[in-house]
């Protein structure tokens, strides 16, 4: 009887300990010159960040030729040996779209690329995360793309994955990765209505049980970027990035006109944009509350926990609007 006390006592011990296991800390860079401000630093310690999804480069289509070409390649102005670095390579989905694409021929240029910078900076890889919004249209070629980038790499493969291919991947398929990473961001339109496009609740609703079915291990990437969306008669001229909302708030030039909207009362330009009167800028951001709220939800709805949570992206004016505790209270919540 006792025995059997203490091997029940164990199993549950097991469980709880097992249950408690916390996912680890992770972030994307996404700038094209890595160098850490003192805040950046600051944040991978206290937060004990060993690993960094670094985005190496984008690939895109040459204007002129139509062939693929590597965009904005990454240059390292730090010295890394204390991270694990993934690179992260975002493909545009018009690459993936093309009918005569050579699958093969882009697969081993991505990887010889890879190899480069690698070579360069003295980084030793063990895992390579590709980047793609992939569709139906464009499914068989991304899908042969990664088939043959884990062939030739002969390293840990990873992908992007959105809530619309968990929720229909049998008919979007599941690429052939060792994991995913569920983007739980940028998941309305932009648009000039009041919705957020960066983080809606009432989207993110229609996915979140259907984690449950999808096969493939997901980790979980959560936003902390913000930006403003700028509208001119109704129609969205663009995204502007990087803007300080309560630097805006003392701008002569613009008036805040509700909670989310400013109005230019005078044509001006600030960072290089220029903006003409009656234009609006309609701010989205994802708060503290939001991001606690996002990982509540996937925790409730996930049937393995994550091993890690990747916050997008490293950048002191993002880690600015934020507490220095908030990512671990995140993490608290698996």
């Amino acid at each position: 009887m006792i025995k059997s006390f203490f091997l029940v006592l164990i199993v549950v011990l097991f469980s709880a300990c097992s249950k408690n296991d916390k996912p680890v800390i992770a972030f994307y860079y996404w700038k094209t010159n890595l160098r850490f401000s003192q805040t950046e630093k600051e944040v991978l310690k206290d937060n004990d960040v060993r690993k960094l999804y670094v985005r190496y480069f984008d690939i895109g289509l040459h204007p002129e030729t139509q062939f693929p070409i590597p965009i904005s390649p990454i240059h390292f102005e730090e010295n890394m040996q204390q991270f694990q670095i993934v690179p992260v390579v975002f493909i545009q989905n018009k690459v993936m779209l093309q009918q005569n694409a050579d699958i093969e021929d882009l697969a081993r240029k991505t990887i010889h690329l890879i190899d480069e910078i690698n070579k360069k900076n003295k980084i030793h890889v063990s895992e390579i995360q590709i980047d793609c919004d992939w569709t139906l249209n464009s499914k068989d070629n991304y899908l042969h793309f990664i088939e043959q980038v884990k062939k030739l790499s002969q390293k840990k493969l990873s992908a992007t994955i959105r809530l619309h291919q968990v929720k229909y991947f049998k008919r979007t398929k599941i690429p052939n990765v060792d994991h995913g990473v569920l983007m739980f961001y940028n998941m309305g339109t932009i648009a000039p209505d009041s919705a957020n496009s960066i983080y809606d609740k009432k989207i993110a609703a229609k996915y979140l049980e259907s984690l449950k079915k999808y096969p493939l291990h997901l980790d979980y990437a959560l936003p902390i970027y913000s930006w403003a969306i700028h509208i001119r008669n109704n129609k969205v001229l663009g995204l502007r990035s990087k803007l300080n909302f309560a630097e805006l708030k003392k701008d002569k030039n613009f008036e805040q006109i509700t909670t989310i909207y400013f109005k230019v009362k005078q044509s001006n330009y600030k960072n290089g944009v220029y903006y003409e009167e009656n234009d609006l800028l309609k701010t989205e951001t994802v708060s503290a509350e939001n991001l606690k709220e996002m990982a509540q939800d996937l925790s409730e709805n996930s049937t393995k926990a994550p091993k890690e949570i990747i916050f997008y992206d490293l950048d002191e004016f993002n880690l600015n609007n934020y507490e220095k505790n908030i990512f671990k209270q995140v993490i608290s919540c698996f």
